[in-house]
């Protein structure tokens, strides 16, 4: 029987499993102790197994439901192919602002995007594949539940692999919070949300963080009546409240419908629908479908880990140092499973410094910190909003005195032109340099302009040097150019102002 992720069954998702779980699949026969053991094989998995091979380490890679993780199967893939749908339908339903007249209603076949949605995801899922890693990357792929039983031993099935050092990548899963009466109520999460093949006519949403307000935004636009219920003022309560704001007026643009008093909602059956009320009578709505888009639970069960000594628990997952170490110094960890930063792009890094540490260091290299890394993240809405470093309520909290500048779409030319002035650029800066400690970006494609902030960041570029770097003109990454031309301003000081007005007067 196909996993709830593979549903429908269909030839699309047949090949998704002939990929990333082959039915026919053999695990290899061990053969002396490997270098590395990786456990899991979503992206933390997949890189640090591909890039220890690529090295020339004897790696085994054991997964025990879908390779690609959630990032492939229940996350970033499947989740922004219905994006980039809902976009297409806001874009037909706003051409008439830019003289484009589109006769008739605009109707969506949501049938029709989610089977692309699954014919695309079959389409990248070879890059993860068993047979690519067993054949391409050199890898011992074996699929089954692994479990700890020595210090240096992890048990599939009917084999034991012997390693040298080990790394934990099982990822983290949806876990239901202790919401009243969700557990007499049927609920949708991100793992079975993008198995649905009718759209619901309503469409319940709890939690309004990055899964829940690009869900709640695309079923809208898909023509869902949606009821999105959040536990704080704004939506993304992480986010920069200025930029947060923002998105929560397009989603009601959309039509989303976004309740308070998240923290005291109750949930009853209503037949086959779901009836969602607050504690204080603030919301009272019966819903089709309901989506728990809150609540992760790192994915430790079953592991054997105190049998080796690793420290976990049951929220934050296993314990690592900064050299993502376990309390088992042979055994490392990367991804969910370990870090607040539950990111793909962020799982990939961790791979490669794990790789590091868990081969080099006893060669004298290595020692890559989990500090030391600057993580950007993207929420995927419309318009997007993406972040890297310290945004100011933490800059504040953290006693980092910073100075901020702040360039609106509004008054830049492309974004203009384009009909998508509702964002910003906002750069903080240490204050009295010009060393960027955190950004904010709001626009349409923000997760992409928020690489350049990165970048800089990473390397030590200061706001001064993006002034001085030619961006082309008209784009909407123009607005960091500008930024930095607010931060060049402040260096013109009135000395300076009055130095330059002398010698021009005195050289006429």
């Amino acid at each position: 029987m196909p996993s709830i992720e593979l549903q429908p069954y269909d030839a699309h998702n047949q090949r998704l499993e002939s990929h990333v779980h082959p039915l026919d699949w053999t695990n290899p026969t061990p053969s002396g102790p490997y270098d590395l053991v990786v456990i899991g094989a979503g992206t933390a998995g997949l890189v640090s197994a591909a890039v220890a091979a690529g090295l020339g380490a004897k790696v085994a890679l054991v997964e025990r439901h879908l390779m690609g993780g959630d990032c492939l199967n229940i996350g970033c893939v499947p989740s922004k192919g219905l994006l980039s749908a809902a976009r297409a339908a806001h874009a037909v339903r706003r051409a008439g602002e830019f003289g484009v007249h589109v006769d008739g209603e605009v109707r969506v076949d949501f049938g029709q995007v989610m089977e692309r949605m699954r014919r695309l995801r079959a389409d990248i899922s070879p890059a993860d594949s068993a047979r690519r890693f067993r054949d391409e990357k050199r890898v011992d792929v074996y699929l089954g539940a692994a479990e700890f039983t020595g210090g240096d031993a992890v048990r599939v099935a009917d084999q034991t692999l012997r390693f040298k050092k080990g790394v934990l990548a099982t990822g983290a899963r949806a876990a239901a919070p202790p919401i009243a009466g969700l557990d007499r109520v049927a609920y949708l999460t991100n793992e079975s949300v993008f198995s649905l093949t009718e759209l619901p006519r309503s469409l319940g949403v709890i939690g309004a963080g990055p899964i829940g307000c690009e869900l709640a935004q695309a079923f809208a636009r898909f023509g869902s009546e949606v009821h999105l219920v959040n536990a704080d003022p704004w939506v993304l309560p992480r986010e920069d409240e200025d930029a947060a704001q923002i998105v929560q007026r397009s989603l009601e643009a959309d039509g989303v419908r976004i309740y308070g008093h998240g923290k005291s909602v109750q949930l009853s059956p209503e037949g086959d629908r779901v009836r969602i009320t607050a504690a204080g009578g603030e919301y009272n709505v019966v819903v089709d479908k309901l989506l728990v888009a809150v609540g992760r639970a790192p994915n430790v069960e079953g592991l054997g880990l105190e049998r080796v000594g690793v420290e976990y628990d049951g929220k934050q997952g296993v314990k690592v140092n900064d050299y993502f170490q376990t309390t088992n110094p042979k055994v490392y960890a990367a991804g969910d499973i370990c870090s607040p930063y539950k990111f793909t792009h962020a799982a990939d890094f961790m791979a490669r410094a794990v790789v590091a540490n868990a081969l080099f260091t006893p060669l004298g290299f290595g020692k890559r910190k989990a500090s030391s890394l600057v993580i950007p993240w993207a929420t995927y809405t419309s318009p997007e909003l993406a972040h890297v470093g310290l945004t100011e309520k933490e800059a504040e909290a953290k006693g980092v005195a910073i100075t901020t500048f702040r360039q609106d779409l509004e008054h830049v030319d492309r974004a203009i032109l384009d009909g998508q002035t509702e964002g910003f650029v906002k750069i903080h800066v240490a204050r009295g340099t010009d060393r960027i400690v955190g950004a904010t970006i709001v626009a349409e494609n923000a997760g992409d302009l928020i690489g350049s902030l990165s970048i800089a960041m990473t390397n030590g570029v200061g706001l001064g040097k993006i002034a001085a770097s030619i961006h082309p003109y008209p784009t909407q990454a123009e607005a960091i150019r500008k930024v930095g031309d607010l931060y060049s301003r402040t260096k013109l000081t009135p000395f300076a102002a009055w130095f330059l007005k002398t010698m021009l007067r005195v050289s006429t």
